[in-house]
């Protein structure tokens, strides 16, 4: 085992965007670009959870959001799973803490890789005491991120309600 060296992981989100090459792209992102939400502003951890800091969800509830300014036929198509996911995430087997910072990590992802649409797979948590935690926790977060316009429960063939699409903000 003394000659066992760690894995180097690779990129967590793969994009086949191709991204332009001009001279003020640089200057145009930086102007662009504010500063990133931080972990610490997504309220409801794992010991704000105990504290009904989440709203507690049933195992079969529909997750829904849309923020303002999104356009009702944009949102509709969002909820019937017209827009294919590009990226999918899966928090199954994770604590609250864990899937807190996997949530943050894997928005942040899509968003340098120019990514729309996306699932997170968070499941409902049917037979256990406490049921739909991971579901009630990230149906709490994604409100809480500026670059989320809209989630909603996906698609049967994504998950049906253990699964949530979000719509990422276009990133000039």
């Amino acid at each position: 085992m003394d000659d066992v060296e760690p894995h180097q992981s690779a990129a967590r989100v793969v994009s086949s965007y191709q991204t332009e090459k001009s001279p003020g792209l640089a200057r145009r992102r930086e102007a662009a670009t504010e500063l990133p939400d931080s972990l610490d502003n997504l309220s409801g951890g794992a010991d704000e959870y105990a504290a009904a800091g989440v709203e507690p969800l049933a195992p079969a509830a529909i997750v829904a959001f849309c923020r303002v300014g999104v356009k009702n036929s944009i949102f509709r198509n969002l909820r019937q799973g017209k827009y294919a996911p590009a990226a999918s995430l899966d928090l199954h087997h994770n604590t609250v803490a864990q899937a807190r910072s996997l949530v943050f990590e894997f928005v942040q992802d899509c968003i340098e890789q120019k990514i729309r649409c996306a699932v997170i797979t968070h499941g409902k948590g049917e037979g256990r005491a406490q049921p739909a935690r991971l579901k009630s926790c990230v149906a709490h977060w994604l409100p809480q991120l500026d670059d989320v316009l809209a989630c909603h429960s996906a698609a049967p063939q994504y998950g049906g309600a253990g699964a949530t699409y979000i719509l990422l903000k276009r990133h000039p």
